[in-house]
């Protein structure tokens, strides 16, 4: 009996835990993993105040009611820091985050049941009103979270402890989809669709990448990341109510098989 070709699913998650996890993950549902990493970390420096060379890294400020972590690398760079929060609520957004925190010793006081900025703002909205809030995070952080807790009458401070670049390497998945040769794509950030879009522009195949892409099965975490994708003409197939890379690829793994078996 001829044994059915396993499902090719492409992940772009960093090139670290997070990629091994999503590569094992793919396999115990049965698919054909394709690592693609549209995300590398750039730690922010601190700004050479004193002319010495040597003012460290940057980290989180410890002069707030609220801190804000958003994710584990975040948790991880702050962590490596020696940064202390004192005694301000210390919110993790997603259980991801908010395990690196307790792995580093920290406390995690507040965790939305939707693992969003949305859901945090929603959480904290009638309790920041005159409050002092820091957020710590990427450089591509969502305008969403500021904005609304703002909006809810808080003092935001933001710091950008780390950045994300595109590594030079990345882009495998474009030409297999370009080919037809691709199944399924996991994006999990507006990131990582533009960082696509941008390694499938330079090996030629932007366009040809799309057309594959829609006739394959796309997932995207959260309505940001569907947006980003659909507005330059990618069609999102899943994107699930539990905003997590687990249930990404189960969901869309499964909305894939059906066309697979056909």
């Amino acid at each position: 009996m001829r044994e059915e070709p396993r499902l090719r699913v492409a992940a772009f998650r960093p090139a670290d835990d997070r990629l091994d996890d999503a590569v094992e993950l793919l396999e115990s549902l049965g698919a054909d993993p394709v690592p693609d990493p549209m995300l590398a970390v750039e730690p922010a420096a601190a700004g050479d105040i004193d002319g010495d060379g040597d003012d460290g890294p940057v980290t989180p400020r410890t002069d707030a009611d609220y801190v804000v972590l958003t994710s584990k690398t975040g948790v991880e760079l702050a962590a490596e820091a020696g940064w202390d929060p004192g005694e301000m609520t210390v919110c993790a957004i997603g259980e991801s985050t908010a395990e690196a925190l307790h792995e580093a010793g920290y406390g995690v006081d507040i965790i939305p049941a939707e693992y969003s900025s949305t859901g945090l703002v929603e959480t904290l909205s009638g309790a920041v009103a005159g409050a002092r809030v820091e957020v710590a995070r990427s450089d591509h952080g969502s305008a969403v979270l500021t904005d609304g807790l703002e909006n809810a009458g808080a003092y935001v401070h933001e710091t950008v402890l780390y950045r994300l670049v595109r590594p030079p390497e990345s882009g495998e998945s474009a030409d297999l989809v370009a080919d037809g040769d691709l199944d399924a794509a996991l994006f999990t950030s507006s990131l990582t669709v533009q960082h696509f879009l941008d390694a499938a522009a330079d090996r030629g195949v932007r366009e040809a990448a799309i057309d594959g892409l829609n006739g394959a099965t796309v997932g995207a975490i959260g309505e940001p990341t569907r947006e980003t994708a659909e507005n330059a003409g990618i069609s999102v197939d899943v994107v699930p109510d539990q905003a997590d890379f687990e249930a990404l690829a189960c969901e869309a793994v499964e909305a894939a098989a059906p066309s697979h078996h056909e």
